[in-house]
């Protein structure tokens, strides 16, 4: 078949790879357009566009979905198939349409579960132990097209979207190219989600880092882990400075002391009390300084049990 190929960062270049290795013909691919990056604001291509430019692909790259050069030139690849991988656009009804073979989108969660932007970060945020991969038929919704395939993956303790995501984005390229083989063959059947089970996990925004201490310390532990690498769990301390806090573990027993006060140190943790337990911080990183482990923190950096951190959000 003619596939066409949406797509933008690391996890849709898998899902492309996989593509490229299948025996169909992907005769365009679709990335947004170069971003600005670093401290520079140097225009950084996508990782999709890097892999088409390398395999000479014809590329698009769209401001708008709808503008008429753009159209023009993707009713010209006549695809038989477009796919779908963290594209991060929504495809007007003129583009699901196309192909006769329709659009597949490949999500990162076990759909009705997770619809959004984000299904990744929000299933660690939430403690979940499981996840996974589903591919499925779009439609107008966010998410809410017919289920082709689906595998599931385990969450690890120490999980984090970093961690995870590659592995959801090879399983996703298998699964994409397992299931346009199935719908080639005819044993395919499509399955309507099950609106009722569905949740959402929309984009995150950097506010969602603020660590609220009156949460119990699993659920901080989660977040800790799901925020990370953005936008990071952050909290003011003392002075008016903050740390953006990369690994923490919850510990059983309860807090004796308001949530976001200092309870204890050791030579490895800081304990903190939150609203139901303790949570022990391993690895933290003070405002425009490096991320370090709490040894190397306190060695420099000497502060007293009964500190309080937490306040208002920081900008």
């Amino acid at each position: 078949m003619r596939l066409v190929f949406m797509g933008t960062p690391d996890f849709a270049a898998a899902s492309l790879e996989a593509l490229l290795r299948s025996d169909d013909s992907v005769v365009g691919v679709v990335t947004q357009p170069d971003r600005p990056k670093g401290r520079g604001h140097i225009l950084t291509p996508s990782p999709v566009k890097l892999l088409a430019e390398r395999e000479q692909i014809p590329l698009l790259q769209p401001f708008k979905m709808k503008e008429p050069e753009f159209l023009h030139a993707l009713f010209g690849w006549k695809p038989d198939l477009i796919a779908v991988a963290a594209f991060g656009r929504i495809l007007p009804p003129m583009i699901l349409s196309l192909p006769p073979q329709g659009c597949i989108n490949v999500h990162g969660s076990l759909l009705p579960k997770y619809r959004g932007a984000g299904p990744i970060q929000w299933a660690i945020i939430n403690g979940e132990t499981e996840t996974g991969i589903t591919t499925m038929l779009m439609d107008e919704g966010m998410d809410t097209g017919a289920l082709l395939l689906q595998e599931a993956v385990p969450i690890t303790p120490d999980d984090t979207p970093g961690t995870l995501s590659p592995r959801l984005a090879e399983l996703g390229g298998r699964l994409l190219v397992e299931t346009i083989a199935q719908l080639k063959a005819g044993t395919l059947v499509p399955r309507p989600q099950d609106a009722s089970r569905a949740t959402l996990a929309p984009l995150l925004k950097k506010e969602d880092g603020v660590i609220d201490w009156a949460l119990p310390a699993i659920a901080l532990g989660n977040r800790v882990r799901g925020l990370s690498p953005w936008p990071g769990a952050y909290t003011t301390v003392a002075g008016g400075n903050s740390w953006t806090i990369w690994r923490a573990l919850a510990l059983p027993g309860p807090a004796t002391k308001p949530p976001g006060v200092i309870v204890a140190l050791t030579n490895e943790t800081i304990h903190v009390a939150t609203g139901d337990g303790i949570l022990a911080v391993m690895e933290l990183q003070p405002a425009n300084s490096r991320r370090m482990a709490v040894a190397q923190y306190l060695a420099g950096h000497p502060i007293a049990v009964g500190l309080r951190l937490g306040g208002p959000a920081i900008p």
